[in-house]
């Protein structure tokens, strides 16, 4: 064991990277936890007395895994130091505070850039650094009403969508693309900078295709009432006779005939074969395959369209969703300790990752890294000989 107890077996196209990242909840552990599970080398900055607000306990708290964990008190010039000397190595610092909270502590873009000029000082908030609302409070709801994806979703009301188109799609995933990409531009450059993520801005960016549709005429701002929201008979979620479900997303014609086949709709119904284009056939089909598909069980449905190709699926709780034949045999999940979680992605074929190491207890590394700071060994792994010396 080396670099403050940790081995040097990371796997990853990330190994050689080196984040530093104050502890928050949601889309920055996320995407710290994307970059450590591809072979980054994460140092999280732990607060003292708390687990960053998080009601899970940190000791099951998948985001936080494949990290290091050193408790400091930010507001104490010698703990803020150590902070700093932290920075000075690193690749990546990673905050997610309210604009100006980083800057208060003594650690934000100024100093930290001050100390690394070829770091990437990335930060993660709901609403962005600047703007009137920049300053306030929100959650995933109140930033994917703003841009216009919640008012999309759902059929009578908008339904929560949980917290996976802003916090993790829009936010943390946002986050790690932008690290990455200004990651890039300091080695070419040897030159940092300032990664401003917001998480409206990427829910925006996940809207493209809805605003491409809205341009051409393809979209209308009414719920359940285009292609893909749930207004078409191909392209919607079925109740089973048992009360489970099944998502049918039969769009190109040779799904939609193959969707056909599997219901028992005759092969000489007109307005089946309207109705993949005329949308003011779809509520009343719609309703016709409803009947059809809730006269029978969710079991009956997976027999009749399994092995055929009509983008027909049972809608699995996330329990099932493990044990899914096709979520097994690519291992989808994977144990860690004895805990099922997601395995990391992407994967890649010449740099595969390895397995993602436990989330640590907040300051579990804590002594290892103040010894290792002394002797300029904390980091874990070297960096990839193709990248420019730091020197």
């Amino acid at each position: 064991m080396t670099a403050a107890g940790i081995g040097t077996d990371a796997k990853g196209p990330l190994v050689g990277l080196r984040v530093v990242e104050l502890a928050g909840i949601g889309p920055a552990p996320y995407g710290a936890m994307l970059l450590a599970d591809l072979g980054a080398d994460v140092i999280r900055i732990d607060r003292p007395g708390g687990h960053a607000g998080n009601p899970v306990p940190p000791e099951h708290d998948f985001l936080n895994r494949g990290r290091r964990s050193i408790m400091l008190d930010l507001k104490s010039p010698g703990d803020l130091s150590t902070a700093l000397t932290l920075v000075r190595d690193a690749d990546v610092f990673i905050e997610a505070y309210r604009p100006g909270v980083a800057e208060r502590l003594g650690l934000g873009p100024a100093e930290c850039l001050a100390t690394n000029p070829r770091l990437v000082y990335a930060r993660m908030t709901g609403w962005g650094q600047d703007g009137p609302l920049a300053d306030c409070a929100g959650h995933d709801i109140t930033y994917i009403a703003r841009s216009g994806a919640l008012y999309a979703i759902g059929d009578q009301a908008p339904t929560v969508p949980l917290n996976l188109i802003g916090d993790f799609g829009g936010g943390g995933m946002l986050l790690a693309l932008g690290v990455l990409a200004a990651v890039r531009h300091a080695e070419q450059s040897g030159s940092g900078q300032v990664v401003d993520a917001a998480i409206l801005d990427g829910t925006v960016s996940l809207l493209t295709m809805l605003h491409t549709w809205r341009a051409v005429g393809l979209w209308q701002d009414e719920r359940a009432s285009n292609m893909l929201d749930g207004g078409a008979h191909f392209y919607r979620v079925y109740e089973t006779a048992d009360g489970r479900h099944v998502a049918v997303g039969a769009i190109e014609p040779q799904f939609y005939e193959r969707l056909r086949v599997g219901l028992g709709i005759p092969a000489d119904d007109e307005r089946w074969r309207a109705g993949h284009s005329d949308r003011a056939l779809w509520p009343s089909l719609s309703e016709r395959v409803g009947g059809i598909i809730k006269g029978y069980t969710l079991e009956h449905w997976v027999r009749v369209f399994d092995g055929i190709d009509a983008c027909v699926a049972p809608v699995l709780t996330p329990e099932e969703a493990t044990e899914d034949k096709h979520n097994v045999a690519r291992s989808v999940f994977l144990d860690v300790d004895g805990v099922s979680q997601p395995a990391p992605v992407p994967r890649f074929d010449r740099t595969p990752p390895g397995p993602p190491s436990p989330q640590p207890i907040p300051g579990e590394h804590t002594e290892l890294l103040r010894s290792a700071l002394a002797t300029a060994e904390v980091w874990r792994n070297d960096r990839p000989s193709t990248r420019k010396n730091r020197n």
